[in-house]
Protein backbone atom coordinates (compact mmCIF):
# COMPACT_ATOMS: atom_id res chain seq x y z
CA UNK A 1 0.00 0.00 0.00
CA UNK A 2 2.65 2.16 0.76
CA UNK A 3 4.60 2.05 -2.40
CA UNK A 4 1.47 2.66 -4.48
CA UNK A 5 0.90 5.84 -1.74
CA UNK A 6 4.15 6.73 -2.81
CA UNK A 7 3.86 6.03 -6.75
CA UNK A 8 0.84 8.32 -6.59
CA UNK A 9 2.64 10.80 -4.75
CA UNK A 10 5.77 10.92 -7.60
CA UNK A 11 3.64 11.06 -10.32
CA UNK A 12 1.53 14.16 -9.14
CA UNK A 13 4.25 15.69 -8.21
CA UNK A 14 6.51 14.96 -10.98
CA UNK A 15 3.42 15.59 -13.78
CA UNK A 16 1.27 18.43 -11.34
CA UNK A 17 4.34 20.18 -10.08
CA UNK A 18 5.39 21.52 -12.88
CA UNK A 19 2.11 21.30 -15.48
CA UNK A 20 2.80 24.47 -17.05
CA UNK A 21 6.25 23.14 -18.24
CA UNK A 22 6.19 19.70 -18.11
CA UNK A 23 3.36 18.19 -18.58
CA UNK A 24 1.76 20.74 -20.81
CA UNK A 25 5.22 21.16 -23.10
CA UNK A 26 5.01 17.54 -23.61
CA UNK A 27 1.33 17.49 -24.71
CA UNK A 28 2.22 19.85 -27.78
CA UNK A 29 5.71 18.26 -28.46
CA UNK A 30 4.77 14.55 -28.82
CA UNK A 31 2.13 15.15 -30.54
CA UNK A 32 3.83 17.14 -32.94
CA UNK A 33 7.43 15.74 -32.15
CA UNK A 34 10.49 18.07 -33.11
CA UNK A 35 8.35 20.84 -33.68
CA UNK A 36 9.86 24.00 -31.80
CA UNK A 37 8.38 26.89 -29.37
CA UNK A 38 8.98 30.08 -29.67
CA UNK A 39 8.72 31.85 -26.91
CA UNK A 40 6.27 34.84 -26.63
CA UNK A 41 7.54 38.25 -26.71
CA UNK A 42 8.52 40.31 -29.47
CA UNK A 43 12.00 40.68 -31.69
CA UNK A 44 14.76 41.61 -30.97
CA UNK A 45 15.07 39.94 -27.77
CA UNK A 46 15.85 42.09 -24.65
CA UNK A 47 17.94 40.25 -22.10
CA UNK A 48 15.45 37.86 -20.22
CA UNK A 49 15.97 36.29 -16.46
CA UNK A 50 19.02 34.35 -16.44
CA UNK A 51 19.09 31.19 -15.31
CA UNK A 52 20.56 31.18 -11.21
CA UNK A 53 23.86 30.19 -11.80
CA UNK A 54 26.43 28.98 -8.76
CA UNK A 55 29.52 28.80 -10.09
CA UNK A 56 32.62 26.30 -8.39
CA UNK A 57 35.37 27.62 -10.18
CA UNK A 58 38.20 25.07 -9.88
CA UNK A 59 41.82 25.48 -10.33
CA UNK A 60 41.31 23.47 -13.54
CA UNK A 61 39.44 26.37 -14.83
CA UNK A 62 40.70 28.95 -13.13
CA UNK A 63 44.23 27.90 -15.09
CA UNK A 64 42.71 28.23 -18.33
CA UNK A 65 41.70 31.84 -18.16
CA UNK A 66 45.09 32.43 -16.20
CA UNK A 67 47.45 30.91 -18.35
CA UNK A 68 49.81 32.89 -20.49
CA UNK A 69 48.44 32.68 -24.36
CA UNK A 70 48.95 33.95 -27.88
CA UNK A 71 45.23 35.16 -28.36
CA UNK A 72 43.29 36.85 -25.59
CA UNK A 73 39.69 38.19 -26.35
CA UNK A 74 36.37 39.17 -24.29
CA UNK A 75 35.39 35.86 -23.02
CA UNK A 76 38.83 35.69 -21.02
CA UNK A 77 36.75 37.65 -17.39
CA UNK A 78 34.26 35.26 -17.95
CA UNK A 79 33.67 32.49 -15.53
CA UNK A 80 31.52 29.88 -17.48
CA UNK A 81 33.92 26.83 -18.45
CA UNK A 82 32.73 26.79 -21.72
CA UNK A 83 32.96 30.66 -22.44
CA UNK A 84 36.41 30.28 -20.92
CA UNK A 85 37.45 26.93 -23.30
CA UNK A 86 37.04 30.22 -26.00
CA UNK A 87 38.97 32.88 -24.27
CA UNK A 88 42.02 32.63 -26.09
CA UNK A 89 40.62 31.24 -29.19
CA UNK A 90 41.88 33.63 -32.54
CA UNK A 91 38.38 34.87 -32.88
CA UNK A 92 37.74 38.08 -31.22
CA UNK A 93 34.74 36.66 -28.79
CA UNK A 94 32.62 38.95 -27.00
CA UNK A 95 30.31 37.49 -24.47
CA UNK A 96 26.21 38.43 -25.09
CA UNK A 97 26.42 41.85 -23.52
CA UNK A 98 25.44 45.51 -25.06
CA UNK A 99 29.05 46.16 -25.64
CA UNK A 100 28.89 43.33 -28.23
CA UNK A 101 25.97 44.73 -29.82
CA UNK A 102 27.19 48.45 -30.06
CA UNK A 103 29.94 47.27 -31.49
CA UNK A 104 28.17 45.97 -34.38
CA UNK A 105 25.85 49.08 -35.17
CA UNK A 106 28.78 51.00 -35.13
CA UNK A 107 30.67 48.94 -37.31
CA UNK A 108 27.34 47.98 -39.22
CA UNK A 109 28.50 44.63 -39.75
CA UNK A 110 26.20 41.11 -38.87
CA UNK A 111 26.90 39.38 -35.81
CA UNK A 112 27.75 35.49 -35.91
CA UNK A 113 26.68 33.79 -32.58
CA UNK A 114 28.12 30.75 -31.48
CA UNK A 115 25.86 28.68 -29.16
CA UNK A 116 27.33 25.54 -26.99
CA UNK A 117 27.97 23.77 -23.90
CA UNK A 118 31.80 22.91 -22.15
CA UNK A 119 30.81 19.22 -22.94
CA UNK A 120 29.75 19.33 -26.40
CA UNK A 121 31.54 17.14 -28.31
CA UNK A 122 30.95 18.17 -32.31
CA UNK A 123 31.69 21.74 -30.37
CA UNK A 124 34.84 20.67 -30.17
CA UNK A 125 35.37 19.60 -33.35
CA UNK A 126 34.09 22.73 -34.46
CA UNK A 127 36.48 25.18 -31.59
CA UNK A 128 39.53 22.96 -33.32
CA UNK A 129 38.84 23.21 -37.40
CA UNK A 130 37.83 26.75 -37.02
CA UNK A 131 37.46 28.99 -34.61
CA UNK A 132 41.19 27.84 -33.76
CA UNK A 133 42.32 28.34 -37.08
CA UNK A 134 43.68 31.43 -38.29
CA UNK A 135 42.21 32.17 -41.58
CA UNK A 136 38.91 31.47 -40.38
CA UNK A 137 39.39 33.76 -37.17
CA UNK A 138 40.74 36.54 -39.81
CA UNK A 139 37.31 35.83 -41.50
CA UNK A 140 34.90 36.50 -38.42
CA UNK A 141 37.41 39.40 -37.02
CA UNK A 142 36.84 41.48 -39.98
CA UNK A 143 33.48 40.86 -41.31
CA UNK A 144 31.15 40.09 -38.33
CA UNK A 145 31.15 40.78 -34.24
CA UNK A 146 31.19 37.45 -32.93
CA UNK A 147 29.48 36.49 -29.86
CA UNK A 148 29.53 32.77 -27.77
CA UNK A 149 27.18 31.56 -25.77
CA UNK A 150 26.71 29.34 -22.99
CA UNK A 151 23.46 27.60 -23.63
CA UNK A 152 23.22 26.37 -19.91
CA UNK A 153 24.03 30.35 -18.80
CA UNK A 154 21.31 31.57 -21.29
CA UNK A 155 18.46 29.05 -22.00
CA UNK A 156 16.66 32.14 -22.80
CA UNK A 157 19.01 33.22 -25.64
CA UNK A 158 19.63 29.59 -26.93
CA UNK A 159 15.90 28.52 -27.01
CA UNK A 160 14.93 31.47 -28.87
CA UNK A 161 17.41 30.97 -31.86
CA UNK A 162 17.79 27.06 -31.60
CA UNK A 163 13.72 27.60 -32.52
CA UNK A 164 14.41 29.88 -35.26
CA UNK A 165 16.61 27.17 -36.68
CA UNK A 166 14.36 23.83 -36.33
CA UNK A 167 11.90 25.33 -37.85
CA UNK A 168 13.46 26.50 -41.04
CA UNK A 169 15.92 23.80 -41.26
CA UNK A 170 13.96 20.98 -39.94
CA UNK A 171 16.77 19.42 -37.16
CA UNK A 172 18.50 21.60 -34.31
CA UNK A 173 21.97 21.00 -32.16
CA UNK A 174 25.38 22.16 -31.11
CA UNK A 175 27.04 24.32 -31.65
CA UNK A 176 24.51 26.48 -32.96
CA UNK A 177 25.62 29.18 -35.53
CA UNK A 178 23.20 31.81 -36.46
CA UNK A 179 23.92 35.02 -38.39
CA UNK A 180 22.19 38.06 -37.10
CA UNK A 181 21.52 41.55 -37.83
CA UNK A 182 22.71 43.85 -35.36
CA UNK A 183 19.42 44.63 -34.02
CA UNK A 184 19.40 40.62 -33.10
CA UNK A 185 17.09 39.21 -35.97
CA UNK A 186 18.22 35.91 -37.58
CA UNK A 187 18.75 36.41 -40.72
CA UNK A 188 20.09 32.49 -41.30
CA UNK A 189 21.37 29.62 -39.57
CA UNK A 190 22.67 26.17 -38.82
CA UNK A 191 24.72 23.73 -36.38
CA UNK A 192 28.03 22.04 -36.83
CA UNK A 193 29.47 23.72 -39.92
CA UNK A 194 32.92 21.86 -41.58
CA UNK A 195 35.56 24.31 -42.43
CA UNK A 196 35.89 23.45 -45.90
CA UNK A 197 33.28 22.36 -48.83
CA UNK A 198 32.76 19.14 -49.43
CA UNK A 199 30.38 16.06 -50.52
CA UNK A 200 28.77 19.28 -52.15
CA UNK A 201 27.96 21.06 -49.17
CA UNK A 202 29.73 24.38 -48.39
CA UNK A 203 32.09 24.62 -45.87
CA UNK A 204 32.09 27.06 -43.14
CA UNK A 205 34.35 29.56 -44.73
CA UNK A 206 32.59 29.71 -48.00
CA UNK A 207 29.35 30.09 -45.54
CA UNK A 208 31.33 33.60 -44.11
CA UNK A 209 31.87 34.57 -47.60
CA UNK A 210 28.49 34.35 -48.93
CA UNK A 211 26.67 35.79 -45.91
CA UNK A 212 29.09 38.87 -46.32
CA UNK A 213 28.47 39.14 -49.30
CA UNK A 214 24.49 39.76 -49.14
CA UNK A 215 24.80 41.90 -46.48
CA UNK A 216 27.16 44.24 -48.98
CA UNK A 217 25.33 43.38 -51.66
CA UNK A 218 21.41 42.36 -50.72
CA UNK A 219 21.09 43.71 -47.60
CA UNK A 220 17.38 44.58 -47.69
CA UNK A 221 16.48 41.31 -49.20
CA UNK A 222 18.11 39.23 -46.30
CA UNK A 223 16.87 41.36 -43.46
CA UNK A 224 13.04 40.73 -45.21
CA UNK A 225 13.69 37.16 -45.90
CA UNK A 226 14.75 36.69 -41.54
CA UNK A 227 12.15 39.08 -40.48
CA UNK A 228 8.94 37.60 -43.08
CA UNK A 229 10.43 33.98 -41.52
CA UNK A 230 9.90 35.14 -38.36
CA UNK A 231 6.78 36.77 -38.82
CA UNK A 232 5.27 33.43 -40.21
CA UNK A 233 7.06 31.53 -37.46
CA UNK A 234 5.29 33.49 -35.02
CA UNK A 235 1.99 33.43 -36.30
CA UNK A 236 2.38 29.28 -37.18
CA UNK A 237 3.32 28.84 -33.34
CA UNK A 238 0.81 31.42 -31.92
CA UNK A 239 -2.19 29.67 -33.75
CA UNK A 240 -0.77 26.58 -32.79
CA UNK A 241 -0.69 27.32 -29.02
CA UNK A 242 -4.45 28.70 -29.07
CA UNK A 243 -5.89 25.81 -30.20
CA UNK A 244 -3.70 23.51 -28.07
CA UNK A 245 -3.62 24.98 -24.91
CA UNK A 246 -4.52 23.14 -22.09
CA UNK A 247 -6.64 23.89 -19.04
CA UNK A 248 -5.30 22.99 -15.72
CA UNK A 249 -4.94 19.84 -15.12
CA UNK A 250 -4.43 17.18 -17.19
CA UNK A 251 -7.87 15.93 -19.25
CA UNK A 252 -7.54 11.88 -19.37
CA UNK A 253 -8.28 12.27 -23.82
CA UNK A 254 -5.18 14.58 -24.04
CA UNK A 255 -3.35 11.85 -22.28
CA UNK A 256 -4.48 9.37 -24.15
CA UNK A 257 -3.61 11.18 -27.39
CA UNK A 258 -0.33 11.69 -25.98
CA UNK A 259 0.38 8.34 -25.23
CA UNK A 260 -1.18 7.13 -29.08
CA UNK A 261 1.50 8.93 -30.43
CA UNK A 262 4.38 7.63 -28.53
CA UNK A 263 3.30 4.25 -29.59
CA UNK A 264 3.09 4.75 -32.78
CA UNK A 265 6.98 5.32 -32.42
CA UNK A 266 7.96 2.56 -30.02
CA UNK A 267 10.67 0.44 -31.38
CA UNK A 268 9.73 -3.02 -30.09
CA UNK A 269 12.45 -5.01 -31.34
CA UNK A 270 15.11 -2.72 -29.34
CA UNK A 271 12.87 -0.60 -27.05
CA UNK A 272 12.51 3.12 -26.72
CA UNK A 273 10.55 5.70 -28.73
CA UNK A 274 11.97 6.67 -32.44
CA UNK A 275 14.98 6.34 -34.31
CA UNK A 276 18.44 6.30 -34.33
CA UNK A 277 20.26 9.03 -32.79
CA UNK A 278 17.86 7.55 -29.95
CA UNK A 279 17.71 9.65 -26.78
CA UNK A 280 16.07 7.91 -23.16
CA UNK A 281 13.33 10.69 -23.07
CA UNK A 282 12.31 9.62 -19.58
CA UNK A 283 9.88 12.18 -19.33
CA UNK A 284 7.99 10.60 -22.19
CA UNK A 285 8.24 7.52 -20.32
CA UNK A 286 6.94 8.78 -17.24
CA UNK A 287 4.05 10.23 -18.79
CA UNK A 288 3.01 6.18 -20.21
CA UNK A 289 3.37 5.29 -16.80
CA UNK A 290 1.24 7.98 -15.63
CA UNK A 291 -1.23 6.66 -18.12
CA UNK A 292 -1.16 3.01 -17.36
CA UNK A 293 -1.58 4.11 -14.14
CA UNK A 294 -4.64 5.99 -14.81
CA UNK A 295 -6.43 3.20 -16.98
CA UNK A 296 -5.77 1.11 -14.35
CA UNK A 297 -7.49 2.93 -12.15
CA UNK A 298 -10.59 2.41 -14.32
CA UNK A 299 -10.57 -1.06 -14.84
CA UNK A 300 -8.95 -1.21 -18.04
CA UNK A 301 -5.53 -3.23 -16.81
CA UNK A 302 -4.99 -5.36 -20.42
CA UNK A 303 -4.10 -1.87 -21.61
CA UNK A 304 -2.46 -0.82 -18.84
CA UNK A 305 -0.45 -3.39 -19.08
CA UNK A 306 0.24 -2.85 -23.00
CA UNK A 307 1.84 0.73 -21.74
CA UNK A 308 3.43 -0.65 -19.21
CA UNK A 309 5.15 -3.23 -21.50
CA UNK A 310 6.75 -0.68 -23.89
CA UNK A 311 8.10 1.00 -20.62
CA UNK A 312 9.53 -1.56 -18.95
CA UNK A 313 11.22 -3.61 -22.27
CA UNK A 314 12.63 -0.09 -23.16
CA UNK A 315 14.33 0.86 -19.60
CA UNK A 316 15.91 -2.19 -19.80
CA UNK A 317 17.37 -2.12 -22.91
CA UNK A 318 18.99 1.07 -21.90
CA UNK A 319 20.02 -0.77 -19.07
CA UNK A 320 21.84 -3.29 -20.67
CA UNK A 321 22.97 -1.03 -23.68
CA UNK A 322 26.42 0.61 -24.01
CA UNK A 323 24.38 3.64 -23.27
CA UNK A 324 24.74 3.08 -19.73
CA UNK A 325 28.03 3.21 -17.99
CA UNK A 326 28.17 -0.79 -16.56
CA UNK A 327 31.69 -0.03 -14.72
CA UNK A 328 30.75 3.70 -13.44
CA UNK A 329 27.33 4.14 -13.42
CA UNK A 330 24.75 6.95 -14.75
CA UNK A 331 23.87 7.01 -18.58
CA UNK A 332 25.30 8.95 -21.59
CA UNK A 333 23.43 11.25 -23.70
CA UNK A 334 22.35 9.05 -26.51
CA UNK A 335 22.62 6.15 -28.79
CA UNK A 336 24.59 6.62 -32.14
CA UNK A 337 22.52 3.43 -33.03
CA UNK A 338 18.63 1.89 -33.00
CA UNK A 339 19.98 -0.46 -30.37
CA UNK A 340 21.19 1.56 -27.33
CA UNK A 341 24.95 0.04 -28.08
CA UNK A 342 27.39 2.87 -29.12
CA UNK A 343 26.27 6.43 -27.23
CA UNK A 344 27.60 9.95 -27.72
CA UNK A 345 29.68 9.54 -24.52
CA UNK A 346 29.20 12.65 -22.51
CA UNK A 347 26.86 12.53 -19.18
CA UNK A 348 24.68 15.06 -18.21
CA UNK A 349 23.09 15.92 -14.94
CA UNK A 350 19.74 16.65 -16.26
CA UNK A 351 19.73 13.05 -17.85
CA UNK A 352 20.24 11.69 -14.88
CA UNK A 353 18.20 12.86 -12.30
CA UNK A 354 14.98 12.13 -14.78
CA UNK A 355 16.01 8.44 -15.30
CA UNK A 356 16.89 7.89 -11.93
CA UNK A 357 13.45 9.35 -11.11
CA UNK A 358 11.56 6.74 -13.73
CA UNK A 359 13.89 3.94 -12.78
CA UNK A 360 12.43 4.35 -9.35
CA UNK A 361 9.06 4.50 -10.75
CA UNK A 362 9.25 1.46 -12.14
CA UNK A 363 10.76 -0.28 -8.97
CA UNK A 364 7.43 1.32 -7.32
CA UNK A 365 5.31 -0.49 -9.48
CA UNK A 366 7.04 -3.97 -9.84
CA UNK A 367 8.54 -4.55 -6.57
CA UNK A 368 12.04 -5.51 -8.85
CA UNK A 369 14.90 -4.42 -7.36
CA UNK A 370 16.41 -4.38 -10.64
CA UNK A 371 15.07 -0.90 -11.24
CA UNK A 372 15.71 0.58 -7.73
CA UNK A 373 19.26 -1.09 -8.13
CA UNK A 374 19.25 1.14 -11.49
CA UNK A 375 18.48 4.13 -9.55
CA UNK A 376 21.09 3.45 -7.09
CA UNK A 377 23.44 3.34 -9.70
CA UNK A 378 22.65 6.83 -11.07
CA UNK A 379 22.50 8.22 -7.72
CA UNK A 380 25.49 6.58 -6.39
CA UNK A 381 27.27 7.78 -9.43
CA UNK A 382 26.64 11.20 -8.82
CA UNK A 383 27.47 11.14 -5.14
CA UNK A 384 30.83 10.09 -6.35
CA UNK A 385 31.87 11.71 -9.13
CA UNK A 386 29.45 14.59 -9.67
CA UNK A 387 29.05 17.02 -5.98
CA UNK A 388 31.09 19.20 -5.31
CA UNK A 389 32.49 20.83 -2.14
CA UNK A 390 29.88 22.85 -1.28
CA UNK A 391 27.12 20.42 -2.06
CA UNK A 392 26.03 21.24 -5.08
CA UNK A 393 25.74 18.65 -8.00
CA UNK A 394 27.83 19.64 -11.60
CA UNK A 395 26.90 20.36 -14.93
CA UNK A 396 27.99 17.47 -16.89
CA UNK A 397 31.43 15.22 -18.17
CA UNK A 398 32.86 15.47 -21.82
CA UNK A 399 32.41 12.95 -24.04
CA UNK A 400 35.68 13.50 -25.40
CA UNK A 401 39.38 12.60 -23.39
CA UNK A 402 42.82 11.77 -24.05
CA UNK A 403 43.93 7.54 -24.02
CA UNK A 404 47.01 8.67 -22.13
CA UNK A 405 48.56 12.06 -21.09
CA UNK A 406 49.62 14.43 -23.59
CA UNK A 407 47.56 12.88 -26.37
CA UNK A 408 44.82 14.18 -28.28
CA UNK A 409 41.40 13.68 -27.01
CA UNK A 410 39.29 10.98 -28.79
CA UNK A 411 35.72 10.86 -28.05
CA UNK A 412 34.83 7.90 -25.47
CA UNK A 413 38.62 7.15 -24.93
CA UNK A 414 37.86 6.85 -20.97
CA UNK A 415 35.15 4.26 -21.40
CA UNK A 416 36.07 1.86 -24.09
CA UNK A 417 38.15 -1.08 -24.06
CA UNK A 418 40.37 -3.54 -26.14
CA UNK A 419 40.26 -7.04 -25.28
CA UNK A 420 43.53 -7.84 -24.50
CA UNK A 421 43.20 -4.95 -21.61
CA UNK A 422 40.15 -6.82 -19.84
CA UNK A 423 42.45 -9.96 -20.91
CA UNK A 424 44.93 -8.49 -18.36
CA UNK A 425 43.20 -7.03 -16.11
CA UNK A 426 40.54 -9.67 -15.43
CA UNK A 427 43.08 -12.79 -15.56
CA UNK A 428 41.28 -16.08 -14.96
CA UNK A 429 38.06 -14.36 -15.01
CA UNK A 430 38.40 -12.74 -18.61
CA UNK A 431 36.20 -15.46 -20.66
CA UNK A 432 33.36 -15.24 -18.38
CA UNK A 433 33.08 -11.53 -18.36
CA UNK A 434 33.96 -10.91 -22.24
CA UNK A 435 31.12 -13.36 -22.91
CA UNK A 436 28.64 -11.03 -20.67
CA UNK A 437 29.41 -7.96 -22.20
CA UNK A 438 30.06 -9.27 -25.68
CA UNK A 439 33.67 -7.95 -25.57
CA UNK A 440 35.12 -8.99 -29.26
CA UNK A 441 39.01 -9.61 -29.98
CA UNK A 442 38.69 -7.02 -32.99
CA UNK A 443 36.04 -5.11 -31.12
CA UNK A 444 32.22 -5.10 -30.83
CA UNK A 445 31.23 -1.73 -32.32
CA UNK A 446 29.75 -3.67 -35.19
CA UNK A 447 26.38 -4.29 -34.21
CA UNK A 448 24.65 -1.90 -36.52
CA UNK A 449 25.79 0.48 -39.70
CA UNK A 450 24.86 3.50 -37.47
CA UNK A 451 27.16 2.23 -34.38
CA UNK A 452 30.79 3.07 -36.07
CA UNK A 453 30.39 4.60 -39.73
CA UNK A 454 33.77 5.82 -39.54
CA UNK A 455 35.39 2.94 -37.80
CA UNK A 456 36.42 5.68 -34.97
CA UNK A 457 36.26 2.41 -32.23
CA UNK A 458 38.00 0.17 -34.64
CA UNK A 459 39.35 -2.95 -32.18
CA UNK A 460 37.36 -1.17 -29.24
CA UNK A 461 34.72 -2.45 -27.26
CA UNK A 462 31.52 -0.82 -25.94
CA UNK A 463 30.07 -2.72 -23.12
CA UNK A 464 26.79 -4.34 -23.58
CA UNK A 465 24.52 -6.49 -22.22
CA UNK A 466 22.83 -9.02 -25.10
CA UNK A 467 22.74 -12.36 -23.22
CA UNK A 468 20.58 -13.94 -20.71
CA UNK A 469 22.10 -13.68 -17.55
CA UNK A 470 20.74 -16.97 -15.98
CA UNK A 471 21.77 -18.91 -19.07
CA UNK A 472 24.93 -17.60 -18.73
CA UNK A 473 25.17 -18.38 -14.84
CA UNK A 474 24.19 -22.13 -15.93
CA UNK A 475 27.05 -22.20 -18.97
CA UNK A 476 29.79 -21.56 -16.69
CA UNK A 477 28.14 -23.75 -13.33
CA UNK A 478 27.99 -21.09 -11.52
CA UNK A 479 24.90 -20.42 -8.85
CA UNK A 480 23.58 -16.88 -10.31
CA UNK A 481 24.10 -15.17 -6.39
CA UNK A 482 28.06 -16.57 -7.71
CA UNK A 483 28.16 -15.58 -11.16
CA UNK A 484 26.71 -11.72 -9.90
CA UNK A 485 29.38 -11.51 -7.77
CA UNK A 486 31.95 -12.34 -9.89
CA UNK A 487 30.60 -9.56 -12.42
CA UNK A 488 30.66 -6.77 -9.74
CA UNK A 489 34.33 -8.02 -8.76
CA UNK A 490 35.45 -7.77 -12.61
CA UNK A 491 33.49 -3.99 -12.77
CA UNK A 492 35.20 -3.22 -9.91
CA UNK A 493 38.62 -4.12 -11.22
CA UNK A 494 38.02 -1.90 -14.18
CA UNK A 495 37.07 0.75 -12.51
CA UNK A 496 40.01 0.91 -10.96
CA UNK A 497 42.14 0.58 -13.66
CA UNK A 498 39.76 3.30 -15.73
CA UNK A 499 41.07 5.39 -12.87
CA UNK A 500 44.22 5.97 -14.02
CA UNK A 501 42.85 7.01 -17.60
CA UNK A 502 43.06 11.12 -17.96
CA UNK A 503 39.08 11.85 -17.17
CA UNK A 504 36.38 13.68 -19.59
CA UNK A 505 36.36 17.44 -18.74
CA UNK A 506 33.98 18.25 -16.12
CA UNK A 507 31.76 21.11 -16.30
CA UNK A 508 31.68 22.77 -13.14
CA UNK A 509 28.40 24.81 -13.24
CA UNK A 510 25.66 24.19 -10.46
CA UNK A 511 22.38 25.31 -12.10
CA UNK A 512 19.72 25.43 -9.60
CA UNK A 513 17.17 23.86 -12.06
CA UNK A 514 19.10 20.74 -13.27
CA UNK A 515 19.69 20.53 -9.15
CA UNK A 516 16.38 20.42 -8.20
CA UNK A 517 15.57 17.00 -10.08
CA UNK A 518 18.35 15.11 -8.84
CA UNK A 519 17.18 16.41 -5.13
CA UNK A 520 13.71 15.56 -5.92
CA UNK A 521 14.78 11.74 -6.37
CA UNK A 522 17.12 11.57 -3.22
CA UNK A 523 13.82 13.02 -1.31
CA UNK A 524 11.68 9.66 -2.61
CA UNK A 525 14.56 7.13 -2.42
CA UNK A 526 15.35 8.50 1.19
CA UNK A 527 11.41 8.19 1.96
CA UNK A 528 11.10 4.51 0.22
CA UNK A 529 14.08 3.43 2.59
CA UNK A 530 12.26 4.47 5.39
CA UNK A 531 9.78 2.98 4.59
CA UNK A 532 11.73 -0.44 4.49
CA UNK A 533 13.01 -0.11 7.37
CA UNK A 534 9.72 0.21 9.33
CA UNK A 535 8.12 -2.09 7.23
CA UNK A 536 11.02 -4.72 8.17
CA UNK A 537 11.23 -3.80 12.18
CA UNK A 538 7.46 -4.19 12.69
CA UNK A 539 6.96 -7.44 10.98
CA UNK A 540 10.43 -8.82 12.39
CA UNK A 541 9.78 -7.57 16.23
CA UNK A 542 6.01 -7.92 15.77
CA UNK A 543 4.89 -10.93 14.69
CA UNK A 544 0.94 -11.62 13.85
CA UNK A 545 -1.59 -9.13 14.72
CA UNK A 546 -0.45 -5.86 16.68
CA UNK A 547 -2.45 -3.94 18.87
CA UNK A 548 -0.73 -0.64 20.14
CA UNK A 549 -1.74 1.36 22.87
CA UNK A 550 -1.02 4.72 24.52
CA UNK A 551 -2.71 5.50 27.77
CA UNK A 552 -1.77 7.97 30.60
CA UNK A 553 1.67 8.47 28.78
CA UNK A 554 2.63 4.39 28.90
CA UNK A 555 2.93 2.92 25.56
CA UNK A 556 1.96 -1.10 25.69
CA UNK A 557 1.52 -3.54 22.23
CA UNK A 558 0.01 -6.47 22.53
CA UNK A 559 0.72 -9.31 19.82
CA UNK A 560 -1.82 -12.31 19.23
Amino acid sequence: MFKTWLLSLRLHCTLSRTASTKTTRLLSLITSYRRPHLPSGSWPISVVFPLSVRRFRSQKVLAMAERAHEHSNHLAAEHSPYLLQHAHNPVNWYPWADEAFAEARRRDVPIFLSIGYSTCHWCHVMEVESFENEEVAKLLNDWFVSIKVDREERPDVDKVYMTFVQALYGGGGWPLSVFLSPDLKPLMGGTYFPPDDKYGRPGFKTILRKVKDAWDNKRDMLVKSGAFAIEQLSEALSANAKSNKLPDGVPQGALHLCAEQLSQSYDSQYGGFGSAPKFPRPVEIQLMLYYSKKLEEAGKSGEAKEGLKMVFFSLQSMARGGIHDHVGGGFHRYSVDECWHVPHFEKMLYDQGQLANVYLDAFCITNDVYYSSLSRDILDYLRRDMIGPEGGIFSAEDADSSEHEGSAKKEGAFYIWTSKEVEDILGENATLFKDHYCIKPLGNCDLSRLSDPYNEFKGKNVLIELKDTMALAQKYELSIEKYLEILGECRQKLFVTRLRRPKPHLDDKVLFEKNEESIFVYFFVYLAFLFLLAHTYLTSCFPGNCVMEWNCNVVSCKSF
